[in-house]
């Protein structure tokens, strides 16, 4: 199971020694892969926001399709996934997929309109909370953090601190940033929880790298189902909201399943003048049947247009037909695998100039 209560002190201000260590000590995050072909029927994730909250329809969603939306997953033949077993189970191919629900920034509608839904059903889920804005206007209080905490189907995620665009900071800043919120939730939980989501889902490699030393695992906001081979560290989630969130697209959502690889290139996901576009490439494992019916997707220009891919070897490269505009650049891959949908997809920060 996933201990909630780590006991240990927060670690003092990172110094630039610390930084150059960082950089010369290869990362937990690039040895957890399984690496090899499970069959896992994975676990989907999605993340919510803002709840009947109508005036932000891009992180929000209307309460009576949250609940239609629990209610199809209680139809499915899907269970919800209790993240106190995340840790438990990660590492084991899943015969039947779950569904994990996840709601980022503790947002005070969340506790009004969500929270007694949520409670009276006892549907298990992850909070992710930043600890600057707790408190403030339109967020959650500590006392309502550890009601919500207390119960036993939930469960307290880390967000940051600020929630600010973090890759846009120095490592040092990044750093100070985590551990003034380590502080914060030892004062006030009396532990550093131990599931990490990177702020708009946003990390480079040296982010990533020191959330892989100082977490278990870490989400994002790119669009995939979870299974024993994807990095622990840059886990996917679907994003849900208004535009997001209507019924017929979340039907297709719940009813996707992993599409497994070896690994994904470039490891580095912020994208600089010189990287962008980048040399993708995804490794498959062979026996992965039916890969040449994979579809890719790419907004490079900020225009969603089909993937120009290349497929030899188990292995797929995409020709970009030029460079991603800041902020974001995605790609999203399908396969139609004898009936069953299998997803990836891959989210690229891009650094302005």
């Amino acid at each position: 199971m996933i201990i909630k209560k780590i006991f240990s002190p927060a670690t003092s201000i990172i110094s630039l020694f610390i930084i150059i260590l960082f950089s010369n000590i290869s990362s937990k995050s690039d040895e957890n892969n399984i690496k090899y072909y499970s069959n896992d029927e994975g676990i989907l994730s999605i993340m919510y926001h803002r709840f009947n909250e109508n005036k932000y329809p891009s992180t929000n969603i209307k309460m009576d399709i949250f609940e239609e939306h629990i209610n199809i997953i209680k139809n499915s033949d899907f269970n919800f996934h209790n993240p106190n077993n995340f840790d438990e189970q990660f590492n084991k191919p899943k015969q039947k997929k779950e569904i994990l629900i996840t709601i980022d920034d503790a947002f005070e509608s969340f506790y009004t309109e969500a929270w007694p839904y949520l409670k009276e059903n006892k549907i298990p889920f992850i909070l992710f909370v930043s600890t600057e804005p707790v408190g403030k206007r339109g967020y959650m209080t500590w006392e309502q953090i550890k009601e919500v905490e207390g119960n036993e189907f939930a469960n307290i995620g880390h967000h940051s601190h600020t929630h600010e665009y973090l890759i846009d900071v120095s490592n040092e800043e990044f750093i100070l940033d985590i551990e003034t919120a380590n502080k914060i939730f030892l004062r006030e939980l009396g532990y550093i929880p131990n599931l990490f989501s990177y702020p708009f889902g946003e990390y480079s490699k040296f982010m990533k790298d020191y959330i892989s030393k100082n977490f278990k695992y870490a989400f994002g906001q790119h669009s995939g189902v979870i299974d024993l081979n994807k990095d622990k560290f840059e886990l996917p989630r679907f994003p849900i909201n208004e535009k997001y969130g209507k019924i017929k697209r979340f039907k297709s959502i719940i009813n996707y399943f992993p599409l497994e690889y070896k690994r994904i290139l470039p490891e580095e996901k912020q994208l600089f003048e010189n990287t962008n576009p980048p040399n993708f490439k995804v490794e498959f494992f062979k026996e992965q049947k039916n890969l040449s019916n994979i579809n890719c997707y790419s907004n490079e220009g900020n225009i969603w247009d089909k993937s120009k891919t290349t497929f030899a070897n188990n292995s797929l490269t995409i020709e970009f037909r030029e460079p991603f505009k800041p902020r974001r650049g995605r790609i999203n891959c399908s396969l139609n695998d004898d009936g069953k949908w299998r997803w990836f997809g891959v989210q690229f920060p891009i650094k302005e100039n």
